[in-house]
């Protein structure tokens, strides 16, 4: 069987406040919520079309929760990749997603970077064809 990425961890300060972030703003869907006992969730978000999914995991020590919202030292990390780029920027921006620049069209497609609840970088991104 081919390796796949499936999930990246992304650390969190509250599960159901990110929920509320990635489902209720960004539209995916929740593919997992599992109680494990003692406060713990294996809790899996995908975007609705598909693809690698992240997997909120809750900051359970001092040295993750100073990580919180700083995985990738300020630089944009994760990539979010639509194929209607106007739409889903605008779907998002009403929403209240925070967009930290207007869209720009660089050589591989159109982007813009925003940020989620906790301050990582993001990529929203129409590929070129």
């Amino acid at each position: 069987m081919p390796m796949r990425l499936a999930l990246t961890a992304l650390l969190v300060g509250d599960y159901d406040e990110a929920i509320g972030f990635y489902v209720g703003k960004l539209g995916f869907t929740l593919a997992a919520d599992v109680d494990q006992g003692a406060g713990k969730r294996w809790v899996v978000v995908t975007p609705a079309a598909g693809g690698a999914g992240l997997l909120l995991a809750k900051a359970i020590e001092p040295a993750q929760a100073a990580r919180i919202g700083d995985q990738a030292g300020r630089r944009v990390f994760l990539f979010l990749e639509t194929d209607d780029f106007a739409a889903d920027h605008a779907r998002m921006q009403a929403a209240g997603v925070g967009f930290l620049e207007a869209p720009r069209h660089e050589p591989y497609g159109t982007v813009a970077v925003f940020e989620d609840l906790y301050g990582n970088r993001w990529d929203l991104i129409e590929p070129k064809t």
